[in-house]
């Protein structure tokens, strides 16, 4: 069974920084793609960004390009979140997903996360 587990969040002030790891097991990932999504209370979900998994092609949504950057280390089977210029914003739960068909974007995938929360205070 694929499974996700994020780690990294937390509170921080607007305008820092702060890096999200998603560790990854269960697959090879070889014909992945892992994504990133945010939810918020009372909020749709919300795509933030995806990977492959070989070839470490980057997609991002385009409000959070610039800002955020997703990379992986293979060898630890963990995709990252680099989140910098935090805004109050950007405060809610974090999840990474797996789809093993490869697409990108915000689709319903088939493996997600438990999530783990950021908030950045004003």
């Amino acid at each position: 069974q694929v499974q996700m587990v994020e780690s990294g969040g937390g509170l921080v002030q607007a305008g820092g920084s702060l890096r999200l790891s998603c560790a990854a097991s269960g697959g090879t990932f070889s014909t992945y793609t892992m994504h990133w999504f945010r939810q918020a209370p009372g909020k749709e979900r919300e795509y933030v960004a995806g990977i492959t998994w070989i070839g470490g092609i980057t997609y991002y949504t385009d409000s959070m390009k610039g800002r955020f950057t997703v990379s992986r280390v293979i060898a630890k089977n963990t995709v990252y979140l680099q989140m910098n210029s935090l805004r109050p914003e950007d405060t809610a739960v974090y999840i990474c997903a797996a789809d093993p068909r490869g697409r990108m974007g915000p689709y319903e995938y088939d493996y997600w996360g438990q999530g783990t929360q950021v908030t950045v205070s004003s």
